[in-house]
């Protein structure tokens, strides 16, 4: 959906819903820390928190009952892995029903088509024209899921942390409704002419910025796995210790505000029109924000000595 388009489509209101409950629960971890000892509130924790930040989680044994491990029981990788493999296969399989369409000339599968008509209320046209924004997007979706399936594969170091069976299902819904949001951008776009002839200036900016703070994810992420390995690269501990180095010296998770500049720099590559992306940009913002927040809290309460000028997320801000 664009700027100048009126009303909410069902994929607006999906994400802009989403957005609101990870504010509401981002207020509500703030607010609520003074009932640390009631049944709901630890229900509620047990929700949020995954990895390093549930591990010292006072919680009654029924909670622990759709714990997943974050390390597959049958490969020592986090179950995280999981998301991103399945974002590479969907996501790319979407890719190159887009590059047949633009190539070969055909339509989209008849189930696709349709989900896109229910969830933009936009029927779908025989000359629609491809549109280089949604090639371009889902490339860089690709991408991004590439390279955190490898880092996940052969870069990080997980401890043995837990997520909750409804945080694992969400995980691997998101990434089919985020494939499923980029072609809907298109759906009700408006590109004309060659894809060449669509090029501009804010898709420069946009893959410039995805480069830039990929990079930075990157970087964060090796720093992160240094931690726990020594020269040889072998793993040397399980156990948490202080980051340093590199933009964490200005934030508790510069890997996570990496993320949201991502996910800025895909609303670029749209123009900056698509009014169904900047909720989905939204929504990371709040979902990366209570993350960061829980990860600033754990660090600050375990190290006396850590340096209180950090923010939790944003550089200078929060």
């Amino acid at each position: 959906m664009s700027w100048s388009s009126s009303g909410l489509s069902c994929i607006d209101i999906l994400w802009s819903f989403l957005a609101l409950c990870f504010l509401v629960a981002f207020c509500a971890h703030k607010v609520l820390s003074k009932h640390e000892t009631c049944g709901l509130y630890m229900l509620f924790q047990d929700l949020i928190r995954y990895g390093k930040t549930k591990q010292n989680l006072k919680r009654h044994e029924w909670l622990r009952v759709l714990d997943v491990p974050k390390r597959n029981p049958f490969f020592p990788l986090r179950w995280f892995w999981h998301f991103y493999a399945l974002s590479v296969c969907w996501n790319g399989f979407l890719l190159v029903l887009y590059l047949s369409f633009i190539f070969q000339h055909q339509s989209h599968p008849s189930w696709l088509t349709v989900m896109l008509d229910i969830l933009t209320g936009v029927p779908s046209t025989d000359s629609q024209v491809p549109q280089l924004s949604t090639l371009l997007v889902q490339l860089l979706l690709w991408v991004h899921s590439l390279r955190r399936l490898l880092e996940c594969l052969f870069v990080s170091v997980f401890s043995d942390g837990t997520m909750h069976l409804v945080q694992y299902v969400f995980g691997l819904g998101y990434y089919i409704v985020l494939g499923l949001t980029v072609l809907c951008s298109d759906h009700v776009g408006k590109g004309t002419g060659s894809l060449l002839s669509q090029l501009d200036w804010v898709h420069v900016a946009g893959v410039t910025l995805f480069t830039a703070a990929s990079l930075l994810q990157h970087q964060s992420v090796v720093l992160l796995a240094r931690l726990r390995t020594g020269k040889s690269g072998a793993v040397e501990t399980l156990a948490h210790r202080v980051p340093k180095g590199g933009w964490f010296e200005l934030v508790s998770c510069p890997h996570y505000f990496a993320e949201l500049l991502i996910y800025i720099s895909l609303a670029l590559v749209f123009g900056g029109l698509s009014l169904t992306w900047w909720f989905v940009v939204l929504y990371v913002l709040f979902n990366q924000s209570l993350a960061a927040q829980l990860c600033h809290d754990l660090y600050i309460s375990k190290y006396e000595s850590y340096p209180r000028h950090r923010k939790a997320f944003i550089p200078f801000v929060f």
